[in-house]
């Protein structure tokens, strides 16, 4: 993968003659290192990420004063961020390398770890200023379009569908690690006095009135991510790519099956990121004014949950079956579970809450097969030096869900988003097969 232009990165840290497609130019040894480490740094930036969406359906009982459409905006705020630092980090891999990327783009999760940590002790923290931090938290979702590209330098084309899955799908369960975490820990004083009295919390409907630690909540992951930094500097290995400018990579652009890509991973992850940052909020105003209502919190995990395992283990399958046919399951999956799920956003009572439960949770489903799929399309469809760029393009405008997802459910009915969201999936399922899937396919894949 390297060339002449790129033997100025010498040194410990740049691989030579490494070529993974060629059994004796790779080591797998070496492959299967990063795909762990930078996996590890990637669970940590979805945990920075959604971060935001486990603290924003509890932060009116820490004494804030926010309406519905604020902490949609607030939820939505770190997908528009992740997506735009997606943008910036795609061009990434070949000028810093694997690992100035890796321990640098880690060590940046502390500012909203800690900014977090502050915030939620003050009610009086300006709403500006919660959004300013909810940017920062985008941080964690901006890395992804630099970690998968540089990841796929490291292993063959035919082993590339299992590394992004497990990579990709394992990062993803940083999601449902924080929104599991985050109701455990909060009610505990891990961390003494140390960083803070506690928060007193009020929920006057269930007669709760008690103290918690909403600090421990950004608090818990500084350590990890020290961790992070410290395995990525000594173990992580750089591949010499460097050659390729940024004006190069702007070739992408010129081949439809970046855009076609960019739609179907749209429908995939957009759904998933989306969703899962909305979920809790979604869950408490639907449900939130009845006796007995369900936690939002407490259920809100089980989607990224879903959606993360589904990623890891439709990436094998993908690698026998080709990632097209997966897509379309995907597609199909997501619009009818999509439709099911309109139907059921005007609940009588909390009993009618596991109908839209398992209505989300199978669109999570049908949402993670899509993700493992697409991303073993792309290495299939593009040369080895696009491919890279075009999945750290694909997953900077699909990491726009959360911020896509938050302001069409602070405009339209909960309905009529669903509904589109079928509609969508049916037009991706299309494209899906008719370029890749159907005889006679432009790239069957």
């Amino acid at each position: 993968m390297a060339s002449s232009a790129s033997k100025a990165k010498s040194g410990s840290e740049w691989l030579e003659n490494w070529d993974p497609n060629d059994e004796s130019k790779w080591d797998s040894k070496i492959a299967w290192r990063t795909l762990w480490v930078s996996t590890y740094a990637l669970t940590l930036g979805f945990i920075s990420w959604y971060l935001v969406s486990a603290l924003a359906p509890k932060l009116n009982n820490l004494g804030f004063d926010l309406s519905k459409k604020e902490l949609y905006w607030l939820a939505a705020m770190p997908g528009l961020a992740g997506g735009g630092l997606r943008l910036l980090w795609m061009f990434m891999p070949p000028i810093l390398g694997t690992r100035r990327l890796v321990t640098y783009s880690t060590a940046l999760l502390v500012m909203p770890l800690l900014g977090w940590s502050f915030a939620v002790r003050n009610p009086e923290t300006p709403y500006i200023g919660l959004l300013a931090l909810a940017f920062l938290a985008g941080l964690g979702g901006g890395v992804f379009s630099g970690f998968m590209p540089s990841t796929s330098y490291f292993f063959p084309k035919s082993k590339q569908g299992m590394a992004l899955g497990i990579q990709a799908g394992v990062g993803n369960f940083g999601v449902s690690i924080v929104q599991f975490v985050t109701p455990i820990i909060v009610g505990s004083a891990m961390f003494g006095a140390t960083f803070g009295a506690p928060q007193h919390f009020v929920n006057k409907a269930k007669g709760i009135d008690k103290s918690a630690w909403y600090q421990n909540a950004g608090l818990l992951w500084v350590p990890f991510v020290v961790v992070a930094v410290i395995l990525a500097w000594t173990l992580l290995k750089s591949v010499p790519v460097t050659s390729r400018g940024v004006k190069e990579q702007f070739d992408i652009f010129s081949n439809k099956h970046t855009w076609l890509m960019t739609l179907l991973y749209v429908m995939t992850f957009g759904t998933f990121s989306g969703l899962a940052a909305q979920f809790g909020l979604l869950t408490k105003n639907l449900f939130g004014d009845f006796a007995n209502a369900p936690d939002p919190v407490k259920y809100a995990f089980y989607g990224p949950l879903i959606a993360s395992a589904a990623r890891v283990l439709t990436g094998p399958i993908a690698d026998r079956t080709g990632g097209g046919i997966l897509t379309v399951f995907s597609g199909v999956g997501i619009a009818g579970s999509s439709i099911f799920t309109a139907f059921q956003l005007s609940p009588q009572s909390s009993d009618d809450f596991m109908k839209f439960f398992w209505g989300m949770i199978t669109i999570f489903f049908f949402a993670g097969v899509g993700n493992a799929s697409t991303f073993k399309q792309m290495p299939m469809i593009f040369q080895p030096r696009q491919a890279g760029g075009v999945i750290g393009w694909t997953a900077a405008i699909a990491a726009f869900g959360p911020f896509i997802f938050g302001i069409l459910l602070s405009e339209v009915a909960p309905k009529s988003f669903f509904l589109g969201v079928s509609l969508f999936a049916l037009g991706c399922t299309f494209v899906a097969w008719w370029y890749y899937t159907r005889r006679g396919a432009e790239k069957p894949c």
